[in-house]
């Protein structure tokens, strides 16, 4: 058995690979790419005796959007209770001319790609980051496992990724006509339009939203049996007394 069949899954990436990935081995392997390099390193991927990834399993669009910031930052909690929920900062999380950008993740939109070696019993992570904001393309995988075109479409649906090479680049969730992709960090969260039906026009009709933007507070009620006793019989003593 060569040195590359017999180390480690990362050690076996970065003896195979060498800088086109870049491997990080934790809980799980993340091996991080760009995306001119996707479908010759995918292809190695399922092909190679020594990796044998028959299987994608899932893929997924991220928007890295304000990545490691939150708008419910809240005070430490106190004797009389705890703080509420900050305001957010727009209609949506963010005003897209002020969106707030993480040193970390510079680039905003990337497909993570989870694969499965039945062969070897092993599971591999890889992301792909689009060099485009304004317009995020990464190649299509359908060439290499047919199964991932419902994955694309989705997240093409939910995040505007555009799956070049795709054979049938068509929204799968969301309704006929729909503007927008509801899973960015800058879309309303209340949506831009409400669908009712309209008995007098008997047709189903679209609206401006009537939800007035807010941040909504969570809030915990208990309804413990022993603390109900406890007041109840501290009632009692009370009305002794």
């Amino acid at each position: 058995m060569s040195d590359l069949q017999s180390g480690s899954l990362a050690e076996q990436l970065t003896a195979r690979f060498g800088d086109t990935l870049k491997v990080s081995a934790g809980r799980e392997i993340i091996a991080e790419l760009a995306a001119a390099d996707l479908i010759a390193v995918a292809t190695a991927l399922r092909d190679e005796p020594a990796f044998r990834f028959s299987e994608l399993i899932d893929l997924c669009g991220m928007d890295y959007l304000g990545y490691g910031q939150t708008e419910w930052d809240t005070d430490t909690a106190g004797g009389d209770g705890f703080s509420r929920g900050v305001e957010g900062q727009a209609m949506g999380r963010f005003t897209w001319a002020e969106r707030p950008r993480g040193a970390n993740e510079p680039r905003r939109f990337a497909a993570v790609i989870q694969l499965l070696s039945i062969e070897h019993n092993r599971r591999l992570r890889l992301r792909v980051f689009c060099e485009d904001d304004t317009l995020p393309v990464v190649p299509s995988l359908t060439p290499v496992w047919p199964g991932v075109n419902w994955f694309e479409r989705e997240a093409f649906d939910l995040y505007g990724i555009i799956f070049d090479g795709h054979p049938d680049l068509r929204r799968i969730l969301t309704d006929y006509g729909f503007v927008g992709h509801p899973f960015r960090k800058d879309f309303p969260l209340i949506g831009n339009v409400e669908v009712r039906y309209d008995p007098e026009q008997k047709r189903v009709i679209y609206e401006p939203v009537s939800i007035e933007p807010r941040i909504l507070v969570p809030r915990t009620i208990r309804n413990d049996a022993d603390l109900l006793q406890a007041e109840a019989e501290a009632a009692d003593d009370w009305q002794r007394n």
